[in-house]
């Protein structure tokens, strides 16, 4: 796989699942690891990859097999409200609710967050550069005062690394502290909620906010736009009962103009006498 190109990450979740799948079949046997995969309550999206992985292992062994196939399931994502992120993010400690909020703001992956280096953060004009994985394009973007403050506040040593621990070790504090959070606020629906639920999160409501797929595209770094087109529809069916309702505040300072669209406000339109008009949802 290293040899045709496949990104680090790839290669270790095909590793993963690998192991994954040796654990409950003899991976010598192809017909048994059939007959597994037709009897595990897996997810076809999952079964499908497994079913690549595992002919990559047989081609390294020099053989072959018949490999099962199953229908693609075209599943929408899960998306929380930002209330029940925030509760994950409120209930962590200072370094994992510090990752939090950075898959929270910046919508990156979390194989790119653990890879964040001091040096990828510009603490005076507050932003922050995402080294792209998984073939897509790499980014700079704006973070907030209070990420800001967030990262200031963590301890820093010798190692050039943000977060000095592996990925794995990174998922696990996050298994256990969502699973406390869920027992503390009997929430189950915080279970649904991984690192890349995050992204998901964060792809919405920026489209949302912009109705600008373009934008869109270019926070995550995809490469294509169909990637991204997805929110769109996630977009739609969420605020499709939203009220029509608004707060609207009128003003002619720019100053003031400006805290409107800082705290959520959209503007509108400016009246022939200079007045600028804004709208928010109730």
């Amino acid at each position: 796989m290293k040899k045709n190109g496949k990104a680090e990450i790839t290669i270790k979740t095909t590793i993963n699942r690998l192991k994954r799948l040796a654990s409950l079949c003899d991976l010598h046997d192809p017909e048994q690891v059939k007959a597994t995969l037709a009897t595990l309550d897996w997810q076809n999206n999952t079964k499908n990859h497994i079913v690549k992985v595992y002919t990559y292992y047989l081609k390294f062994l020099g053989k072959t097999w018949q490999p099962p196939k199953y229908s693609r399931e075209h599943k929408l994502p899960f998306i929380p409200t930002e209330k029940e992120l925030d509760s994950l993010i409120c209930s962590a400690t200072p370094k994992t609710a510090t990752l939090l909020q950075l898959l929270k703001e910046t919508g990156a992956r979390i194989g790119e967050i653990a890879r964040l280096k001091w040096t990828d953060i510009d603490f005076e004009r507050r932003t922050i550069y995402i080294t792209a994985e998984k073939r897509s394009k790499s980014r700079i973007l704006p973070i907030s005062t209070k990420l800001t403050a967030m990262l200031e506040n963590l301890p820093k040593s010798d190692n050039e690394k943000i977060f000095r621990v592996a990925q794995h070790s990174l998922r696990c504090t996050y298994e256990a502290l969502r699973k406390r959070t869920v027992t503390k606020l009997n929430n189950p629906r915080l279970k649904k909620i991984s690192f890349h639920t995050f992204r998901h999160w964060k792809a919405t409501m920026e489209y949302h906010k912009t109705k600008d797929i373009i934008h869109v595209k270019a926070v995550l770094g995809h490469k294509r736009i169909e990637s991204t087109m997805v929110y769109i529809n996630i977009e739609s069916a969420l605020f499709l009962a939203t009220s029509d309702e608004f707060t609207c505040k009128a003003t002619t300072n720019d100053n003031e103009a400006k805290q409107l669209i800082e705290s959520g406000f959209e503007y509108t339109m400016t009246t022939p006498n200079g007045l600028m008009l804004f709208r928010k949802r109730k």
